[in-house]
Formats: C-alpha cells, sequence, structure tokens
C-alpha cells in the first residue's frame, strides 16, 4: 500500500482526492489459513500483525461477525495507563503503553496518542496509602509514577474541588506519560498494516461452531462457510464464553454492561485524564471539546450495548462533587459495551484444552490500554508456544490458586 505522508496529502489535494487506495482489502475467505483469528477489534487485529511483523506468519485470516472494531474497541472511554501494582499486570500494561508511543509511526497511520498524564485520586486515608505502595512497586518494575500533594493535583487540574462534601482530594497517583489515543485510528491502523502483509480481514463473518479432530483444532464453522486452520486464536471480549463453549469448553469469566457518556463539546478545561476511583467516576476531554464520561459496570449479566438512565445519574452525581463545573453542562451521547470479568480482574492469554486454540479475553473494561501489549504477547504465545509476558495469565491459575488480584492492587476494578 502507498504511504501516509504530507507529499502524498498535498499530491491528492491536487488532484481532488481521486487517488486513494481502500485503507484494507476485503477478500473473499479462502479454504485454509494457518491461524485464524476470531475478533476483528483491537487485540484480534493487534495479534494479527505482530505475527507477521515479529514472525514472519503472515497466512492469517481475522474474521468478524459484525464489522472492524465495532466491538468494545470503538466503544470504551481510550485510557492508557500502566500503573498496576502485581508484576505481570504492570510489565503487560507498560508494554502496551511503550508501544502505543510510536505505534502511528509503526503503522503509518496517527492513532493520535496523547500521553497527557492520568491522575488517579486518593480520596480516602486507605486510597492514599494504596496509591503510595503502588508508587513504590512502579520504582521497583521500571514504571514511571508519583504520588502527589493535594496541591500538585490543584496545579494540574484547575477545575477541580479538593474539599469535596463527602471525599476531599487527599493526593493522588500521577502517571504522567499515560494518556488517551483514537480508539477507532488504532483498529483502523492496525488492520491496514495487516492487509498489507497480505493477511485477510473478513467481516460480516460469524463462527458457528469450531471444528476439531482428535482433540485438536481443524477450523471454524462460519455463516459463509467451513474455514481450516492449524491454530486458532479466539478474541471476542464479551462474548469469549459462547466461543469457548463452541470449542468445547469453559471460562471463568461473566459478561457485563459498561457504560460510558459524552457531554456537549466545551472549549479546552480539563488536560489530562483524571480518575476517582472511590465514587467510580473518570472523565478526561476529548479533541472535540466533549468530557468523555465512565464509571463502573452495570450491577447484573447481559450483552446489552445501551445506555441507562441509573448510569447517567450514579456517575455524573459522583463526578460533580469533584468537578461542579460538570453539573451545566449537558449530555450528548451514550452507549454500552460488553466486558469480560474474571474472578481475579486480571485477563487471560492462555492455551486452552483444545490443542491449537488459544483463547485472549477477561480484559474487563481496562482492554483498550493494552491492545500493543496484549497482540504482542499473544502472538508470541500462539506462534512460540510460551511467552514471558503472558505466562502468568494462562488459564492453569485458576486451578492452582495463583491469581493476579488487580481488583484491590490497583485500586479500583480495572
Amino acid at each position: 500500500m502507498k504511504r501516509y505522508s504530507a507529499f502524498a496529502i498535498a499530491r491528492e489535494a491536487a488532484r481532488y482526492h481521486t487517488g486513494w487506495e481502500r485503507a484494507w482489502a476485503s477478500p473473499e475467505p479462502r479454504a485454509r489459513y494457518d491461524v485464524i483469528i476470531v475478533g476483528a477489534g483491537g487485540h484480534g487485529l493487534a495479534t494479527a500483525y505482530y505475527l507477521g511483523k515479529t514472525f514472519g506468519i503472515t497466512n492469517v485470516a481475522v474474521i468478524e461477525k459484525g464489522w472492524l472494531g465495532g466491538g468494545n474497541t470503538g466503544r470504551n472511554t481510550t485510557i492508557i495507563r500502566s500503573n498496576y501494582l502485581q508484576d505481570p499486570s504492570a510489565a503487560i500494561y507498560e508494554k502496551a503503553r511503550s508501544l502505543y508511543e510510536t505505534l502511528s509511526q509503526d503503522l503509518n497511520y496517527n492513532v493520535m496518542f496523547s500521553p497527557r498524564g492520568v491522575l488517579m485520586l486518593a480520596q480516602t486515608h486507605h486510597e492514599m496509602r494504596g496509591y503510595q505502595r503502588t508508587a513504590h512497586a512502579n520504582a521497583l518494575q521500571g514504571v514511571a509514577t508519583e504520588f502527589i500533594s493535594p496541591e500538585r493535583v490543584k496545579e494540574i487540574v484547575p477545575i477541580i474541588r479538593l474539599d469535596g462534601p463527602r471525599y476531599p482530594v487527599l493526593g493522588g497517583l500521577w502517571q504522567a506519560r499515560g494518556g488517551t489515543a483514537r480508539h477507532d485510528a488504532v483498529a483502523w491502523g492496525y488492520a491496514r498494516a495487516c492487509s498489507d502483509m497480505g493477511m485477510h480481514i473478513i467481516q460480516g463473518c460469524a463462527v458457528t461452531g469450531v471444528r476439531s479432530e482428535g482433540g485438536r483444532v481443524t477450523g471454524v464453522e462460519t455463516s459463509r462457510g467451513a474455514i481450516g486452520c492449524d491454530k486458532l486464536g479466539i478474541v471476542v471480549a464479551g462474548h469469549s464464553g459462547e466461543l469457548a463453549g463452541m470449542a468445547g469448553f469453559r471460562l471463568p469469566i461473566e459478561s457485563v454492561g459498561l457504560q460510558a457518556l459524552v457531554s456537549e463539546p466545551v472549549k479546552p478545561c480539563m488536560d489530562i485524564v483524571v480518575m476517582a476511583n472511590t465514587v467510580h467516576g473518570y472523565m478526561s476531554q476529548s479533541d472535540k471539546g466533549e468530557m468523555v464520561i465512565g464509571g463502573g459496570t452495570d450491577g447484573f449479566n447481559s450483552y446489552t450495548q445501551r445506555g441507562s438512565f441509573q448510569h447517567i445519574e450514579e456517575t455524573v452525581r459522583a463526578l460533580i462533587e469533584t468537578f461542579p463545573m460538570i453539573s451545566r453542562l449537558k449530555m450528548l451521547r451514550q452507549w454500552g459495551g460488553i466486558v469480560d470479568i474474571t474472578g481475579d480482574r486480571s485477563p487471560i492469554l492462555s492455551k486452552t484444552p483444545l490443542e491449537g486454540c488459544f483463547i485472549n479475553c477477561g480484559w474487563g473494561t481496562g482492554g483498550f490500554k493494552a491492545i500493543p501489549g496484549s497482540g504482542w504477547g499473544f502472538a508470541e504465545l500462539m506462534a512460540k508456544g510460551r511467552s514471558p509476558l503472558t505466562d502468568a495469565f494462562s488459564l492453569d491459575r485458576f486451578r492452582e490458586g495463583r491469581f493476579i488480584d488487580e481488583s484491590v492492587a490497583a485500586g479500583v476494578a480495572h
């Protein structure tokens, strides 16, 4: 494919933008591939990309029942951070954050990575001690974070109210190189790079069954016919349990709805990401001026992608205590995503009981920030049979009691 550049923009402007190519091809599926990845979201596309770039495996199909990036990749609040307490978590999230730094150059596609900084507020004494502990752990892990004072918080976020009626701000865990990226652009950039390597991205192709012989995967049944493969990667977030059932095993996950909303656009007033985990609300301002707001998951299992008035009330009420100015804003739109949550609130990147079948799931509400690291580690696992980045996240940990409890360690569920 032609490279994107300032010269390309000038050239196309001169000929009225008639020479742009499609960003990726939409081929008919072949009868067989070396690898099939189910799920054309960020994690699935990143896995395919690193399979080709790092391990030279390009006879790959990425199949998607809907449209590319139409699941959780396009339905999140785009926060990128790596300030986790547990070593395996910090390793994979920091790998992802570091890859985000140069992802636009690597993909020749602007993913709009903005290292504006992520601030996690400490609003109770327990939370303050927890974040101080995390800051010390991050120092040992090589993750650049620091615990800052309320005065420093006010300096970074002038619109914040430090002496809230229920939860005053006692400090915060600050990661200066955390930030945001454009969720759609991440998926599109990976898709374009995969297509350029000759991989097939097949949309509108639902998996209806997993084929196996002698305990080994041989392919999948789809709405567009049977497709054979030597290796199968399942990367379908909230629908992981359904695909696992087709492959003959169960997963220790549950699917719940996660909602978010954005306000009407306003002039720039906050140039970082703020997470208020005691009240469970987080907020940043988009390039268009919208205040991007998220909170906790729904309290019941479901596959819904709709919003609800209850979520608006709970999340906005919590954030208004800390940011009184947003009480005057109008909501522009609201949406939901289906997230897959494990008991220890950490992901699963693992072999499965079906030989040749691999699973990448359980990212909960924190999947977007992990996309490059997840893709890198999962590609290595599929290509080599193991990866140091994913060893701790195997399915075996639930049987052996090796939990990676980030529900407490990170100060927030994800």
